[in-house]
């Protein structure tokens, strides 16, 4: 990421639109180059670091869309333990972590940028057939499949519609071509909507938790994460 910051910067091309788009979910444990675990360095730190190397290249009126999921309602991010380190690594529970992770950052970012008309939202795409379950063993499915069974369960639920690639990239769009800043600044969107918070137990598909909006945990993640990194950004 430092290496295509440098080179991205060297141009002095201005961006319009940045798309946090790259991504890993349920891989068995295991470490980045640098150290981090696999899905919080992937989905996370990775895009914390590029991002915020080539953020004055994002002129005015220009946005950043993170790619969040509705994966972030398995788990909050825990910034004591963000490599499993004493905490039993689960699958899902870390990427779920680094969901969590995509909207914070998402968060923090249009609070700090938004002043100079940059802004940023967090998209959840949908579930789509894609290459990102790759890496699930069978334990990993026997556990999503646990999941999208209790999600059935609930009172008034409809069944979980897989998407088109096109359809799973519509939101992305809307966010960062098609609704307002206003309305998409420090938000999280799902369907080309801006998402309800929901603060109810469980995993539901639709909807925002409370904890991945907010401010003060968006700014302790960003503490986190500049500490880990080993960089500051202003």
């Amino acid at each position: 990421m430092r290496a295509c910051a440098d080179v991205l910067i060297a141009n002095g091309k201005p961006f319009d639109l940045v798309i946090c788009n790259a991504g890993v979910m349920a891989c068995p444990f295991g470490k980045t180059a640098d150290g981090f675990e696999t899905q919080f360095g992937t989905n996370h730190l990775g895009h914390f670091v590029l991002v915020n190397r080539i953020a004055s290249l994002m002129k005015p009126g220009s946005r950043l869309v993170s790619l969040a999921s509705a994966g972030h309602q398995i788990s909050d991010v825990d910034l004591d333990d963000p490599n499993f380190e004493r905490t039993p690594y689960q699958a899902f529970a870390a990427y779920g972590r680094s969901k969590t992770a995509n909207a914070l950052f998402a968060v923090e970012f249009d609070r700090r940028h938004k002043g100079s008309g940059v802004r940023a939202a967090a998209v959840h795409p949908g579930a789509i057939n894609t290459e990102l379950s790759r890496h699930l063993t069978d334990e990993a499915q026997r556990e999503a499949a646990e999941i999208m069974s209790k999600v059935g369960r609930l009172p008034g639920a409809t069944p979980i519609i897989y998407k088109s690639v096109a359809q799973g990239a519509a939101t992305s769009v809307w966010a960062a071509a098609v609704a307002k800043a206003d309305a998409v600044g420090g938000r999280y969107c799902e369907d080309c909507h801006v998402a309800d918070v929901i603060d109810a137990p469980g995993f539901t598909f639709v909807g925002v938790r409370p904890y991945a909006l907010d401010q003060k945990h968006a700014q302790a993640l960003w503490a986190k994460s500049e500490e880990m990194v080993g960089e500051r950004f202003a």
